[in-house]
């Protein structure tokens, strides 16, 4: 496949740290050698384990052949990409964004493994374009919405995607997407009691709770929310196309700056910048 534009993920920062001998790059679209535009789905789920023949492909015990992780992803001009992981794009989605569809089928995910109803009370944690999809996916499900962003570029883009940035407490659902201790300390907080805590994020080193007797008092329920994998028949990441294909808003507010892959270097310099304004930056490997 032609790759078009790959995203940079915070993972990606602590796979450079940990050494890993592939060529990273999993938030990938382009067009495939039929010339169409297409996301990628970086997963190879097996399809045979029970897991995947339960509808739970999220769960896949082979997951071996991750993209940009276990095997070479994105950052380059060509990727070689199962057939599986072809995410097909609606006619008016540009592969040069449809990066995005990746990230957002994680806020997905994440969504869909909270079970939150129309009437709930739900609080995002995190700024980033996961944080900042799993708001706009729980309000368009009818849930009351707030999220908690560390940095002022951040609480503006939620703002325009009519997410409110004012934070409270007594929360039936808390999206703990900022992947970080106090991040998850604030989730357990804020929440009411017997409330649900997901946490779509990676957490990269051990973590220490500095109140665990009120996670306990108020028995919160901790959710993992790994990867992607269908909802009432539909892969996630199909159902995060559809949503970028219908809000292009989306798309305006998350890819805040572009580079050349010659200019890689800086272009990881610009997304570990996390208060220097940047939510999603994009390589164009071409």
């Amino acid at each position: 496949m032609e790759v078009a534009a790959t995203g940079i993920c915070g993972s990606d920062h602590h796979l450079i740290d940990m050494g890993v001998p592939v060529t990273l790059g999993h938030e990938i679209a382009g067009r495939d050698e039929s010339g169409a535009a297409v996301a990628v789905q970086p997963l190879d789920y097996c399809g045979v384990c029970r897991f995947c023949q339960d509808g739970r492909a999220d769960l896949c015990t082979d997951l071996s052949g991750v993209l940009g992780v276990a095997v070479d992803g994105g950052l380059a001009p060509l990727v070689a990409v199962p057939a599986g992981g072809v995410v097909p794009l609606a006619e008016h989605l540009e592969p040069e964004v449809a990066c995005l569809v990746e990230p957002v089928a994680v806020a997905m995910h994440a969504v869909n493994r909270a079970s939150i109803e129309p009437a709930s009370r739900v609080l995002v944690i995190g700024g980033g374009p996961i944080g900042l999809a799993s708001a706009v996916i729980a309000a368009e499900g009818g849930a009351t919405v707030d999220l908690s962003a560390r940095h002022g570029h951040q609480r503006a883009a939620a703002e325009r995607l009519g997410i409110d940035g004012a934070v409270g407490a007594d929360y039936d659902v808390v999206i703990e997407a900022a992947g970080s201790e106090s991040a998850l300390e604030e989730a357990i907080v804020r929440s009411r009691p017997g409330a649900t805590v997901v946490i779509p994020g990676v957490y990269w080193q051990a973590l220490t709770l500095s109140q665990p007797v009120t996670w306990l008092m108020k028995q919160v329920q901790l959710v993992p929310a790994m990867y992607y994998g269908h909802h009432h028949g539909r892969r996630e990441t199909d159902l995060a196309a559809d949503l970028l294909a219908a809000r292009p808003d989306l798309i305006d507010t998350f890819i805040t700056h572009r580079f050349g892959l010659e200019d890689a270097a800086e272009a990881f310099r610009v997304s570990a910048d996390r208060a220097g304004g940047a939510i999603k930056v994009v390589i164009d490997p071409r």
